[in-house]
């Protein structure tokens, strides 16, 4: 038995990753273990992690990493990497990709210790209940009307410095200071221009009551991780988390060039 972990590295492109012949059984995401979960195809957005198992003969395998974005495909062997089992010749696999019958859905992944959404089981039972309204104009990502601003001086220095309070740190509208040891809920509305868009929390892991491409609120069980994707117009996904690592924290685009953040604190 192997376990391979895959982080997505990359700024932008979505992965969609399959290794030839083999089931896959998801057992962490993000750091968190996870119920075993089998699936064939994994898709893979930027800051994401997941922890496999894997189990097969001696041999030779092509793991496939399709991009959502450039040079797709496998010609050359292109977005391909070779799964060699301890054992097996040092040659190119001869295996060949097949078509997905149980590709990943979020929304069946179930945290191993712990299961459940801080709150109660009702849209915004929880002590803070926020919205952020994502835009695009004049060339510039804004959440709720505000861009974010990098701080002349490092923020951990400003606080050593004698900062009391959030508000100390940034221009208005990029801090968002919330309570601690409480519980909160965030909405994320899709729609926004450039693709897919993975949000991560530093400092935290939140639990995604409500996932990407669902209308289903999960509050008993939900996939607990620390980045999570938001797709298109009408979509929405929610997270939710406790403040139980107080500091400044980072909540923000996983894609590199969309420098778009959001300071919680």
């Amino acid at each position: 038995r192997y376990r391979i972990r895959m982080i997505n590295v990359r700024c932008d492109a979505v992965l969609t990753v399959s290794i030839d012949n083999h089931m896959m059984t998801i057992i962490e995401v993000d750091g968190v273990n996870h119920v075993p979960y089998t699936v064939d195809e994994i898709q893979i957005f930027a800051g994401m992690i997941f922890s496999l198992n894997t189990d097969q003969e001696i041999g030779n395998y092509w793991i496939h990493a399709n991009p959502s974005v450039g040079m797709q495909g496998f010609d050359g062997g292109i977005n391909s990497a070779i799964l060699r089992y301890n054992g097996a010749a040092d040659v190119e696999p001869d295996t060949v990709a097949s078509t997905s019958v149980l590709k990943m859905n979020e929304t069946q992944l179930v945290p191993l210790e712990n299961p459940g959404a801080p709150g109660t089981s009702e849209i915004g039972g929880v002590d803070v209940a926020m919205n952020l309204a994502l835009a695009f104009v004049s060339r510039t990502f804004t959440i709720n009307g505000a861009s974010f601003v990098p701080p002349t001086t490092p923020v951990l220095l400003q606080i050593l410095s004698g900062a009391q309070s959030a508000s100390d740190l940034l221009p208005t509208g990029s801090v968002v200071s919330l309570p601690v040891n409480s519980t909160i809920e965030i909405s994320l509305p899709g729609g926004v221009v450039g693709g897919g868009h993975p949000f991560h929390l530093h400092g935290h892991t939140f639990d995604v009551v409500r996932s990407m491409g669902s209308d289903v609120y999960n509050y008993e069980n939900p996939v607990r991780r620390d980045v999570v994707n938001i797709s298109t117009t009408g979509d929405n996904v929610t997270i939710r988390f406790t403040t139980d690592n107080p500091g400044p924290w980072f909540l923000h685009w996983s894609v590199v060039f969309h420098d778009c953040r959001l300071k919680m604190t």
